[in-house]
C-alpha cells in the first residue's frame, strides 16, 4: 500500500500539491481560519445542523414523530461507528501522511502521527450529512455539502490526500444507509418508549404537539395515508 503515497505519474499525488499549493499562497489569517474550520469548525457545524433537525422534529405533531426521531439519532451514531470501522482499515493500508513522504507541502497543523486513509474528519462529517438527508432534505444538502467541504479542507491543510477523503466519503455513507434499516429498527421502539414518559417525552415531541394530529410533511408516509382518508371522507 506504500505505494499509494509515491509521487510521479500520481493523479493523487498531483492533486495534493494542486490544493495545498493554495495554502502557501493565501494570507496567514486565512490559513488559520481554514485550520479551525477543518479541524473543529465544520464539525461543530454538522452538530448544531442536527440540533436545529431535532427542534422541526419535536414540532411536527404526528405519529410518525419518533420514528423520524429515531433515524435522526442514527446520523451522530452512524458516524461513531464509521469511526470504529475505519481502526483496522488504517491499520491495514498503513499509508503514512502526504507530508512524511512528500516535501515541500504546507502543513497547517502538526501533531498528526498516525496513518492518513482514511480521513476521519471526512468519514464524520459525511456520513452525519448523509444521515440528516434520510431524515431532512434540505438540511441533508447542506450537510453534505459540509461534508465536501470538510474533505477539501483537509487536502487543503496537508494532512490527507484527496483519495483518503474519497474514502472517508465512501465509507461514511455506506455504514448510513447500509445498517440503517437495522438501526431504525432498533432505535424506533426506544424513542417510543422515551415519547411515553412522562419526564423524557420533551425530547421526542414538543410540548402541544399530539400525535393524534396529523400536520406531517406531504409526500411522507404518514403524509400520504392522511391524504387517502380525506379522499375517503
Amino acid at each position: 500500500m506504500a505505494g499509494l503515497a509515491e509521487s510521479g505519474a500520481n493523479p493523487d499525488v498531483d492533486l495534493l500539491y494542486e490544493i495545498n499549493g493554495l495554502a502557501k499562497d493565501a494570507p496567514h489569517w486565512f490559513d488559520r481560519v481554514m485550520e479551525f474550520v477543518g479541524e473543529w469548525g465544520l464539525l461543530l457545524t454538522m452538530i448544531g445542523l442536527l440540533l436545529a433537525c431535532w427542534a422541526i422534529l419535536r414540532r411536527r405533531s404526528g405519529e410518525d414523530t419518533a420514528s423520524s426521531i429515531a433515524a435522526l439519532a442514527w446520523a451522530p451514531l452512524a458516524a461513531a461507528v464509521a469511526v470504529l470501522v475505519n481502526v483496522p482499515i488504517r491499520g491495514f493500508v498503513e499509508r503514512p501522511r502526504p507530508f512524511v513522504d512528500h516535501e515541500g507541502l504546507e502543513v497547517l497543523i502538526g501533531g498528526k502521527t498516525d496513518f492518513s486513509f482514511v480521513s476521519d474528519h471526512a468519514t464524520l462529517t459525511m456520513a452525519m450529512g448523509v444521515g440528516l438527508f434520510v431524515v431532512h432534505r434540505k438540511l441533508g444538502l447542506f450537510g453534505i455539502a459540509l461534508g465536501l467541504i470538510e474533505g477539501f479542507c483537509r487536502v487543503y491543510m496537508g494532512v490527507h490526500y484527496p483519495t483518503d477523503v474519497i474514502g472517508g466519503f465512501a465509507l461514511g455513507t455506506a455504514v448510513v444507509l447500509l445498517l440503517s434499516p437495522i438501526a431504525t429498527a432498533l432505535l424506533t421502539p426506544v424513542a417510543r418508549a422515551v415519547e411515553r414518559s412522562p419526564r423524557a417525552g420533551w425530547l421526542i415531541r414538543a410540548r402541544g404537539t399530539s400525535a393524534d394530529e396529523q400536520d406531517v410533511v406531504p409526500g411522507s408516509r404518514a403524509g400520504a395515508e392522511s391524504e387517502e382518508r380525506d379522499l375517503a371522507a
